[in-house]
């Protein structure tokens, strides 16, 4: 009988949005995680530093789709580089994690802790996103307005993406939403 199963991580990361929907953040302890996922808190540990990393796995990988889209776009216009960005990043998003990245959210929204690590993992983007843009050779300022502009657009973005009843791709919903900052900036 073979004991080792596949897929651990993301037994884990299921099991652990299931639980934290029904009995909250807080209410949910690993060994409840790990228990669902039919596993044990140490293989919990070797994927994830605490629950919180449930939901936060990946932020590295994210931060780097975004900053590889500004080291690869074409031109010097600071917004155009950040929409290169944007359009690279949604890669993380494929149409799949639409239902996992709304229950997350649902998940996030519920609470303050998590809330607050959300705007840290967003500011942080933002910070690499202006690091990335003055290693191109844009001034500080400019570079700082850009990163800060497309983390907004992320967000909403975002926000629009999970809403119930959206089915639109995120890419789409990124450019309309960076066509509305455009168009307020005008």
């Amino acid at each position: 009988m073979v004991r080792w199963q596949p897929g651990a991580r993301e037994r884990l990361q299921a099991a652990a949005l299931e639980r934290f929907a029904a009995e909250g953040f807080d209410g949910t302890t690993v060994a409840e995680i790990a228990a669902t996922a039919g596993l044990t808190e140490r293989t919990f540990f070797r994927h994830f530093a605490d629950k919180r990393e449930v939901l936060f796995a990946g932020q590295d990988e994210f931060e780097r789709l975004f900053v590889a889209g500004i080291e690869d776009a074409d031109g010097t216009d600071p917004i155009a580089v950040v929409a290169a960005a944007l359009e690279g990043a949604t890669g993380f998003f494929p149409e799949d994690r639409r239902a996992w990245s709304r229950a997350r959210q649902e998940v996030i929204d519920a609470d303050p802790g998590l809330q607050e690590r959300e705007l840290l993992k967003l500011s942080k983007l933002a910070g690499a996103m202006t690091d990335a843009l003055r290693r191109r050779g844009i001034d500080p300022t400019p570079a700082a307005l850009a990163a800060e502009s497309g983390v907004a657009v992320f967000r909403v973005g975002f926000a629009t993406w999970i809403a119930e009843g959206e089915e639109r791709p995120l890419p789409v919903i990124l450019r309309a939403v960076l066509g509305e900052l455009r168009s307020l900036l005008a």
